[in-house]
């Protein structure tokens, strides 16, 4: 179930979030797929898939909210000297514009549940250094030839 147009999306829903995760692919050519759950103004909620290491970056209308369903790896927020590892069951946290990296993936398949306020537009990943990352090299849904682009 997706929600993908805010205006017509339904009122409530129930999301098996398992199910969901192991419907992602097992492979991609960027660095994360995603798979909307609800999508409003106010917020939107997604599972989503890390296939490589996301270098530095930061979202500009959102703040993020990562719960780790899957999978091992590190992550920093902030600044790469708070790099820790992270793991199933855990909840990572960062306001918009905080500068936040996962350099490794340890255990896969690395899935998380995000809830991103307000809204957080597909496009909106702004990388530190431009040269490691787009927004259509970050999601799926943003690379050319995607159906949901």
């Amino acid at each position: 179930m997706s929600d993908t147009d805010p205006g017509t999306a339904p009122t409530r829903g129930r999301f098996d979030i398992g199910a969901i995760a192991a419907a992602l692919p097992e492979s991609a050519a960027t660095m994360l797929v995603d798979t909307y759950l609800t999508d409003r103004p106010a917020a939107s909620a997604r599972v989503f898939r890390v296939y490589r290491p996301t270098p530095a970056h930061y979202h500009a209308g959102c703040d993020e909210y990562l719960y780790v369903v899957s999978g091992r790896g590190t992550f920093w927020i902030g600044d790469s000297s708070d790099e820790a590892e992270f793991g199933p069951g855990q909840l990572l946290f960062f306001e918009r514009g905080v500068v936040h990296a996962l350099p490794r993936l340890i255990e896969e398949p690395v899935v998380f549940l995000s809830v991103d306020t307000p809204r957080r537009a597909p496009t909106d990943v702004i990388f530190v250094d431009p040269e490691t990352g787009t927004a259509e090299s970050f999601m799926a849904r943003n690379a050319p030839g995607s159906e949901s682009a």
